[in-house]
């Protein structure tokens, strides 16, 4: 279990990197397919087939988070130089906080390892790159890291649009109980926020947003491919008082920020011409720690889904959905149709 031992020195200095950032999605993607084609020239030829897929694959909308067998090239079959590489990459996706979950989420797996008496299939290095299509600063292409409790997926049209949902990150333990890692809760916000939200509401309030007193045992969207409207239950947002709207506020942007600061900002702004009228938050399930719960916020656009019910409501489930344009479907719908006018 030594996959990992370059992870702290990594970590302090390709982070500075998500923090200065250009305000354009042109310069965010043309840094992704630089840092991409830097990656994939010092692989070799059977690593390289195993970590590029035609943009026409299907297996670009194959995500999941469960441990199981998956196509791309894993971190543990990558020497150190390849590894660093990888991680300069995949940190131009990311904000600070977003690639520090991250690795937090994959060195998880060594605490389920020794937890499961050395279990082999909990391994901080079965992490994948998958990319898709050729990264060309002006092209269409996407790129995909994934293993248990993580999938990052990225589609870029033609140097210009940027998609990145789905967005999972999952925690198992949600808080760490015992051992060297006694009390590291990798999703603390998405938690501690959500609660605060929650518990903060009048009574008029709560028979609004709790619209269940069992929660459900995952997240309804699940991994499908296209994430559906779910019910619209909930409470709206203009029933919130002013501070209740800046945690809700807060609480999203627990999630979106874990995207670059230039993505971050335009999910945001998105919010703000959609209308935040058209947002609800909804809960079900008990409101005090330790209690099974779930929460979603929605709107016409954007799904935000939580759900931490199993091992005793200490492992979480956490996904940002796009409604419209996952793996960037609406602005490809755009792109195809313009090239067959």
């Amino acid at each position: 279990m030594k996959t990992l031992a370059y992870v702290p020195v990594l970590l302090a200095a390709l982070t500075l990197g998500a923090l200065s950032d250009s305000s354009a999605h042109p310069g965010t993607a043309k840094e992704m397919a630089q840092a991409c084609a830097i990656f994939l020239q010092d692989l070799n030829d059977d690593q390289k087939a195993k970590a590029v897929f035609d943009w026409k694959d299907t297996e670009r909308v194959n995500w999941h988070f469960i441990p199981r067998y998956r196509k791309g090239l894993a971190l543990k079959d990558m020497d150190d130089s390849q590894r660093a590489l990888a991680h300069a990459f995949i940190v131009t996706g990311l904000s600070h906080q977003g690639y520090r979950q991250a690795l937090q989420v994959m060195s998880l797996e060594k605490v389920l390892f020794l937890k499961e008496d050395n279990n082999p299939t909990r391994d901080p290095g079965k992490y994948y790159i998958s990319v898709f299509g050729t990264p060309d600063p002006k092209g269409t292409w996407g790129w995909r890291l994934e293993g248990h409790h993580l999938s990052l997926n990225y589609t870029i049209v033609k140097g210009q649009e940027l998609s990145v949902t789905p967005a999972f990150y999952a925690t198992n333990p949600g808080k760490v109980l015992k051992g060297a890692r006694k009390g590291v809760q990798v999703l603390a916000g998405e938690e501690n926020i959500a609660r605060k939200l929650v518990n903060g509401l009048s009574d008029e309030q709560k028979s609004k947003a709790i619209f269940s007193a069992d929660a459900p045992k995952d997240i309804l969207s699940a991994a499908d491919r296209n994430a559906k409207r779910l019910e619209p239950v909930g409470l709206g947002y203009n029933d919130f008082n002013d501070d209740q709207k800046k945690q809700l506020k807060s609480l999203i942007n627990t999630y979106l920020r874990k995207q670059r600061p230039a993505i971050h900002k335009r999910e945001m702004k998105r919010l703000d011409e959609a209308g935040w009228d058209k947002v609800t938050f909804a809960w079900a399930g008990g409101t005090k720690k330790g209690d099974g719960h779930y929460y979603r916020i929605q709107s016409p656009h954007f799904l935000l889904e939580y759900a931490n019910t199993q091992n005793d409501a200490n492992h979480v489930h956490a996904v940002y959905r796009d409604l419209n344009s996952d793996f960037g479907d609406d602005v490809l719908k755009k792109h195809f149709a313009e090239e067959h006018k």
